[in-house]
């Protein structure tokens, strides 16, 4: 049936504000309510499972909320437990005994330390790496949520938009040319990489809107660019060793992470989930248009550019230290998705749960796959997302 776009979509949102009680009360009256298409339009048909972002099943949405709490406490104990298991894992055998005694001594316990370089190993190699691991796949999953959301494509991601690309661009200039030594230098020159090809990416799609597909398609072609200009940038002024370095970095790689670069994601990744989070109920509105998100009192234009700061800042964080790595946010939104429904409320500290596990354990399968030898963990990323892309085109009846 066919209802009014403002006042439909705006019960729409209503519906998946309420909560399950609501959502189980309309089920039973009309099967099930989705909102597919064009912003705003409402149909009633049987229960299904989430599509294309902007389209809601209550079928999918339909959770209490204790069952969310219990699911996202055991997400925390999940990731806690990844952490201290990764730690031990590596080419010399850490047992929970050195783990502890490595811990305690830190923390100004009275136990009898390791030697030197297995402190060392564990303490100024292990942890950090795996931490590091932890928050740039949260930043990753966070990233992937709100593009998801902001483009109303379930295929966006910082890598496959081009992001990723631009802000290696930004971050190889800075360390080849020398334009910056610290940190945050590098930092910076990712940043305003991302941004600059965010912004190219927006100024080709200003005509032809935000089609799911142009979008994908426009992404490959502004991440072609920049990933050309960073071949350039190296062949034009860097060294061979230099060259080697910055490449193997550019496949994602966990190894440079240390204490300095851990501090700093450590502040990044929070507070950008934090502003995600705050707006959440913005995202639940953008997903269905922002014709609909307008109509609901949205500022819909600096909601979206705050947003798209976030995420760039995000990504220009994580590329800066560990190199790009593509899939993590194409593939961790679509399984939280489908377990604790779209209420970005609950979606983005879910997702930012899930990216942290999933990609301690993929850079534990980077290090000891094919030891003493290590492989980029965005190698093992891109094998394991390419697949699920093409069952995602395949589902939306694009491929």
């Amino acid at each position: 049936m066919p209802a009014d776009p403002v006042g439909g979509a705006g019960e729409a949102v209503d519906l998946l504000a309420e909560g399950p009680d609501r959502s189980a009360g309309s089920d039973r009256s009309a099967g099930s309510i989705g909102v597919a298409g064009s912003a705003g339009s409402v149909s009633v048909g049987s229960v299904g499972s989430v599509g294309s972002v902007g389209s809601v099943s209550v079928g999918v949405a339909r959770r209490s909320g204790a069952a969310r709490v219990v699911l996202f406490l055991l997400a925390v104990a999940v990731l806690a437990g990844s952490v201290a298991v990764a730690v031990r894992i590596g080419t010399a055998d850490v047992g929970w005994t050195g783990l502890g005694r490595v811990l305690g001594a830190r923390l100004g316990l009275d136990v009898d330390p390791l030697p030197p370089l297995m402190d060392s190993l564990v303490w100024d190699l292990r942890l950090p790496r795996v931490l590091m691991a932890a928050l740039v796949g949260a930043s990753l999953a966070v990233c992937g949520t709100v593009l998801q959301a902001v483009t109303r494509n379930a295929l966006a991601d910082p890598y496959l938009l081009g992001v990723s690309s631009g802000a290696s661009t930004g971050a190889v200039t800075v360390v080849v040319l020398g334009v910056g030594a610290s940190a945050l230098g590098v930092t910076g020159g990712a940043l305003v990489g991302a941004l600059l090809s965010f912004a190219l990416l927006l100024l080709l799609l200003r005509r032809s809107g935000l089609d799911s597909v142009r979008i994908v398609l426009t992404g490959v072609v502004v991440g072609q660019l920049f990933t050309a200009l960073t071949s350039l940038v190296l062949m034009a002024s860097a060294d061979a060793d230099t060259t080697r370095a910055v490449t193997h970095w550019l496949l994602g790689s966990m190894a440079p992470a240390r204490w300095n670069t851990v501090v700093v994601c450590a502040i990044v990744t929070p507070l950008g989930l934090a502003v995600a989070w705050l707006c959440s109920t913005a995202l639940d509105g953008l997903s269905f248009g922002t014709d609909t998100a307008a109509s609901l009192g949205i500022g819909v234009r600096h909601t979206r550019a705050l947003l798209l700061v976030v995420t760039a800042v995000l990504t220009a964080v994580a590329v800066a230290t560990v190199g790009a790595i593509g899939f993590v946010g194409l593939i961790v939104p679509h399984g939280v998705r489908f377990l604790v429904g779209p209420l970005h409320r609950v979606l983005l500290p879910c997702a930012a749960l899930a990216g942290a596990v999933f990609l301690v354990w993929t850079d534990a399968l980077a290090r000891v796959a094919f030891a003493p030898r290590e492989v980029p963990v965005g190698v093992i990323t891109a094998l394991l997302g390419v697949p699920l892309f093409l069952l995602v085109l395949r589902r939306r009846g694009e491929l």
